[in-house]
């Protein structure tokens, strides 16, 4: 390739070079996890996880580019990052590019919408942090929604989150509004070897394994896991191999886990700050956008182990009709839907559920996923993620409220002034003691570029969804909208003023019968790789897709795929960074230890303290509840702990018996009999 019709882009001089990469095989998605990290001259590239502007470079065009069309079923983030990686890393035209959604509205999960007087409605929220690569690789170049150019997405962000450092006072309430403490995980030393086992055991290992199989049921009452599961959405039936992956993903975050100190948040509704942005910067563009049109099923040309997709079939209101592809026509599938069959009501009426077939868009999202699973094995087991609404649905309200005592109460409990345009609860507030296990948040105000300067916005969302209510004898499911608000307002201790704040509130709801079907349990093949195997020109997006590492229910696990389904289908020789690698560096494994500990010393650290204080690598050493680095030269930790470990060598009758002791706690940790 010397010159590529499309860009225009002068490749003589580097002719050399560009032919060698063309015969060079490079692994665009690399697992950290099974590399020994090393700098030889088999290591070419840099490393699996190396995170940094080295891995920010910009490929050239693959040759005919110019000529090909991509199709993207679905206009969510990760239908949205894909047209991004094909025109900014693929040199597509945009004008090459279709996006077929069944909606009205682009978006997918991430929507935001309403309005005062109605009521304003997010089915969910992101909670975002520092490392997602690839999510803020595509939001460092989309130009920003209030600043003028060349600021971007990304600038906006961190003035915002810079200025604003988010945490919250309140993270767990009971008996009727008092602060509950959240200070530690108040695990005990059993229940650290159970996460520690977790942790070290191979993923291969996990299948089909639920947390409440994996865990005591002591753990499961722990502050941590009220934490883990309120935060992240994870029920006790859930996947613990998720739950496995999570705690590698967010290690580096453990210490933040109670008060929420390691989040940051978008200035505005998800909709507004990410969807709305790229959506524009893509119609710029030339992208096409073609909303209420549901993709029935993809045909496909199969022969032997080769599969090459042939036909988009279509149904819009006007009819039904296929899209004709070429063999090197591209299609990117948004497999399955974490908001498919959403049920609305508000304040007077219940969401009625309707799944599948009995729903106006008949299932669109996970009967396509179906269908191409009849196809071949190499598409998964939808069944398995869609086939028990009960184990993954849960239920949200939004409140938009107009000064109350609910208002008053959210100013006791928030860290800034509701109305002040900073932080307010530093993210979801759970009532520790709801049947229900309810939480809820209050972003930054506005939380909608429209929002008048006297309404509040309240998000509020449950996990129980089979249990009556502490006041309310009903399941969330069953209730109105005003006997939702009424329920939190017994838990805020405020009964007696529940009749003005439902005056002052416009409640809307929504029930999600596969909001977390991600989660369920699962096993090898169940979830389709970005491409799966065989696959020519067609390739999944979105949270039900195989990735080496990475988390579900993510904005960067949309994207990450996206861009592993763009750089392979175009053969794009530049590879995409594995997860953070907060997991091995010693200094995020110390203090998570110390933390999970009850933030008191861990087993050895007093060894630690007595090598390492007064040289250079004392930094690395976790402090305690009010220490200061001077305080790591202070005498005493280590000797108290070697007085602890020889007090159990002299229990022991001989040397061999200490040896068993060992060997027997390390097996118990690598589950060896």
């Amino acid at each position: 390739m010397t010159q590529s019709a499309n860009s225009k882009i002068n490749t003589t001089r580097l002719k050399t070079h560009i032919d060698a990469m063309a015969k060079q095989s490079i692994n665009i998605t690399p697992d950290a996890s099974s590399t020994h990290l090393h700098n030889g001259i088999d290591t070419p590239l840099p490393p699996a996880d190396l995170h940094g502007a080295y891995v920010n470079n910009r490929p050239l065009p693959t040759e005919g580019i110019a000529d090909r069309k991509a199709y993207i079923v679905g206009s969510g983030l990760g239908g949205l990052s894909a047209a991004f990686f094909l025109i900014r890393d693929g040199h597509m035209p945009a004008q090459n590019i279709t996006f077929l959604e069944e909606g009205n509205v682009e978006g997918g999960a991430m929507d935001g919408a309403g309005d005062a007087e109605q009521g304003y409605i997010v089915r969910g929220g992101r909670e975002m942090e520092f490392t997602y690569q690839n999510f803020w690789d595509v939001f460092s170049e989309i130009p920003a929604l209030e600043l003028p150019e060349p600021f971007t997405v990304l600038d906006e962000y961190r003035i915002v989150n810079d200025a604003d450092k988010n945490w919250s006072k309140a993270r767990l309430l009971e008996k009727q509004g008092q602060l509950k403490d959240f200070s530690t995980m108040d695990l005990s030393k059993r229940q650290q070897l159970e996460l520690v086992k977790l942790i070290m055991a191979r993923k291969e290992d996990l299948d089909d394994i639920s947390v409440e199989q994996w865990f005591s049921e002591g753990f499961l009452n722990t502050n941590f896991y009220l934490f883990w599961r309120t935060m992240f959405a994870f029920q006790n039936w859930h996947s613990v191999l998720e739950m496995k992956l999570y705690t590698h993903r967010f290690l580096h975050l453990m210490d933040g886990l109670n008060d929420m100190t390691g989040l940051v948040f978008p200035k505005y509704n998800q909709y507004d700050s990410f969807v709305l942005p790229l959506l524009n910067w893509l119609k710029n563009k030339g992208v096409k956008v073609q909303t209420g049109t549901i993709i029935s099923d993809v045909d496909m040309s199969i022969h032997d182990d080769a599969m090459t997709s042939t036909a988009i079939r279509c149904r819009t209101q006007d009819g039904d009709y296929d899209i004709p592809l070429e063999p090197k026509d591209l299609v990117f599938v948004t497999n399955g839907s974490i908001v498919e069959d959403t049920a609305y009501g508000d304040a007077d009426t219940v969401p009625e559920l309707k799944l599948g077939e009995q729903a106006l868009n008949g299932a669109s999202g996970w009967s396509l996923w179906k269908n191409l699973a009849k196809k071949s094995s190499k598409f998964g087991r939808p069944e398995k993620f869609c086939g028990n609404t009960a184990a993954s649905m849960w239920e949200s309200v939004t409140l938009t409220c107009k000064p109350s005592p609910l208002i008053d109460k959210l100013k006791e409990l928030s860290v800034n002034d509701p109305y002040s345009g900073k932080t307010v609860s530093g993210g979801i507030i759970t009532f520790a003691d709801s049947n229900w296990l309810m939480s809820f948040t209050v972003n930054r105000q506005p939380h909608f570029p429209d929002q008048p300067d006297d309404v509040i916005v309240i998000w509020v969302y449950a996990l129980l969804m089979d249990k009556a209510g502490n006041l309310v004898k009903k399941a969330m499911p069953e209730c109105t909208g005003k006997e939702i608000l009424t329920e939190m307002c017994y838990h805020l201790g405020l009964t007696e003023q529940t009749d003005d704040i439902i005056a002052a509130t416009k409640i809307r709801t929504a029930l999600m019968p596969y909001i977390t079907g991600q989660f369920m349990p699962r096993a090898k093949g169940d979830r389709p790789w970005a491409v799966p195997e065989g696959s020519k020109n067609l390739a999944c997006l979105g949270q039900f897709v195989e990735t080496h590492n990475d988390v579900v229910f993510t904005l960067e696990s949309s994207v990450r795929t996206a861009r592993t389904g763009v750089y392979s289908l175009l053969g794009i020789k530049k590879q995409i960074p594995d997860i953070y690698p907060g997991q091995y560096d010693i200094r995020r494994l110390l203090r998570a230890t110390r933390t999970l500990n009850s933030d008191k010393p861990f087993l050895g650290e007093g060894l630690l303290r007595h090598f390492l204080s007064g040289t250079y690598f004392e930094h690395i050493l976790p402090l305690g509840p009010n220490e200061k680095p001077e305080d790591l030269n202070k005498p005493g930790m280590f000797e108290q702990q070697l007085k602890s470990l020889r007090h159990v060598f002299e229990e022991s009758h001989s040397l061999e018996t200490a040896k068993t002791w060992f060997k027997k706690t390390m097996d118990n940790v690598r589950n060896r009999d």
